[in-house]
């Protein structure tokens, strides 16, 4: 199978690991706490797994931003999307 047209390197790697451990977790956390919808700062009812979603969406929209205004380092809008991601999963 030859896989060269992708060019995964490292960091593309880690990232859809990282994506797949968040899912499995959940998946987990769900399994053995089941979640039952609440109301945040968000505008409707969530679950953990919407939470994770719009944290995750909100993310990739950090990093578009990111890129758009600035030419800094993608490690600032990083950080700054675990922040939103937490905020958003904690009290979503």
């Amino acid at each position: 199978m030859d896989l060269q047209w992708m060019a995964w390197t490292t960091p593309t790697a880690l990232f859809f690991i990282g994506i797949a451990i968040m899912l499995a977790g959940m998946t987990v956390w769900e399994v053995v706490s089941p979640t039952a919808e609440a109301k945040g700062f968000l505008p409707m009812r969530t679950t953990r797994g919407d939470r994770l979603f719009i944290g995750l969406l909100g993310s990739a929209f950090i990093h578009l931003g990111w890129l758009a205004a600035t030419t800094v380092s993608l490690w600032g809008a990083l950080a700054v999307s675990l922040v939103w991601t937490a905020f958003v999963i904690r009290f979503g």
